[in-house]
């Protein structure tokens, strides 16, 4: 059998030629499984030239189909010829399908409930449309939110974390918070593996420093306070979101994540949102392409750089920092939390705990954003975000989590919005 996979009108198409046999199968599922990403709702399979169906074909398909009806979206057969169609009838499978004469009617079948979704959110929620992208929010919260800064950056920075240093924090006190950490049965046990570290409702997904490069995670029934997180700089968030804005780049589109925090704080600013030049974000995302930048080891005292330099300078960049500048993750899903800082709103306090004020300021903004990537996750904007995000972790297969550059592209987001009025520092 010969097989073709491509996108038509943002919509995954097979075109499928010859024999749908026991091999034909084999192939078609494994196309599947790489093709299918977390944002695709619906599917074409072109059959015009499809002579042949056999009962291992119809099991792929039937199990697309239900794969598809869990996403809301529908498997759409295209052309189907009198063998293949003669097959269907006599398995008794036909009236589960959608059929349509050609490709085209297909197409326009899967992308109307889409259509349709979208003009609900046009009647209720007004969106705002910025270089293609479309924002659209929701009010939550009118409650004040503050971020919680514990340890000293610049001792982060330059290795120079002790034991005295590290804190030990329930995982109950911790539901959205990034920084470096570990976890193990003491401080000692965690002190030379501190890396880069996100918690999300509770769960810990960190990069342990062993030179492994393999993330690790942990998600507890329940905080029973007998373990423990230990950072040595963390940076959590107290307090609600202000508002949910769900975000679409559109078919074949993505925006990075610097002009997602972009266009966010220019909305924050057409509102006149009263904070402290600092939002922080909690992501549901389904992501195009997911670049990294995180610490290759325990930023503590016994290992700092002779030269007496940040581990982020030119000089030690290399040794220190894990820079990936390679897309990695498309059509994956990915639960992130981070903030960003607008220098030109910011008081020195806020600056201090939250940037290195040493590095010289070549943009206006400056963020610090951790993500965790998943597969398998149907995107579907009308879900709660809280529960969505606390699902994936429960659920969904875990991929990698990384320190996010940037770079990192998102192809359509919901995400929680947090405005910041104050910033608690426990040095």
């Amino acid at each position: 059998m010969e097989l073709q996979t491509e996108r038509k009108d943002g919509i995954l198409t097979f075109c499928l030629r010859g024999r749908l046999d026991g091999y034909g199968a084999g192939q078609l599922a494994d196309a599947i499984s790489a093709s299918l990403q977390d944002d695709d709702r619906s599917v074409v399979f072109d059959l015009a030239e499809l002579s042949y169906l056999s009962s291992a074909g119809i099991r792929v398909l039937v199990a697309t189909k239900k794969q598809l009806k869990e996403r809301g979206g529908i498997l759409a057969l295209a052309g189907i010829q009198d063998y293949p169609k003669s097959v269907l009838d006599m398995a008794g499978v036909t009236p589960i399908f959608s059929i349509y004469a050609g490709v085209e009617e297909a197409i326009a079948a899967c992308k109307r409930p889409l259509d349709s979704l979208s003009v609900i959110n046009e009647i209720t929620r007004a969106p705002v449309v910025r270089n293609g992208v479309t924002y659209t929010i929701e009010r939550a919260s009118t409650q004040s939110s503050s971020l919680r800064v514990v340890g000293r950056l610049d001792k982060m920075l330059r290795a120079r974390l002790t034991e005295e240093d590290i804190r030990a924090i329930p995982f109950s006190a911790l539901q959205y918070s990034l920084g470096i950490g570990a976890l193990g049965k003491g401080v000692t046990d965690a002190l030379p593996l501190l890396g880069e570290m996100i918690t999300l409702h509770g769960s810990v997904v960190w990069l342990p420093t062993d030179g492994n490069a393999t993330p690790d995670f942990f998600t507890p029934v329940k905080d029973t306070g007998e373990l423990y997180i230990y950072t040595g700089y963390n940076v959590a968030l107290n307090g609600p979101f202000h508002e949910i804005v769900t975000i679409d780049a559109g078919d074949g589109g993505s925006i990075a994540l610097s002009d997602v925090y972009r266009t966010l704080f220019e909305l924050a600013r057409e509102q006149k949102r009263d904070f402290a030049g600092i939002i922080a974000l909690a992501m549901w995302a389904v992501v195009d392409g997911v670049r990294s930048l995180g610490v290759k080891k325990s930023p503590i005292a016994a290992f700092a750089p002779e030269n007496g330099l940040p581990i982020n300078s030119e000089a030690n960049v290399k040794e220190w920092l894990d820079d990936d500048d390679e897309p990695k993750y498309h059509g994956d899903t990915m639960v992130s939390f981070g903030f960003g800082v607008d220098y030109s709103a910011c008081n020195d306090e806020c600056l201090s705990a939250l940037t290195d004020l040493n590095r010289p300021r070549t943009q206006q903004l400056q963020l610090h954003n951790h993500g965790v990537i998943f597969r398998g996750v149907p995107w579907d904007a009308g879900l709660d975000l809280t529960r969505q995000i606390e699902k994936i972790l429960s659920e969904a297969p875990f991929i990698d989590m990384r320190h996010l550059k940037d770079s990192t592209r998102i192809r359509r987001a919901k995400v929680g919005v947090a405005y910041i009025s104050r910033i608690d520092v426990d040095a």
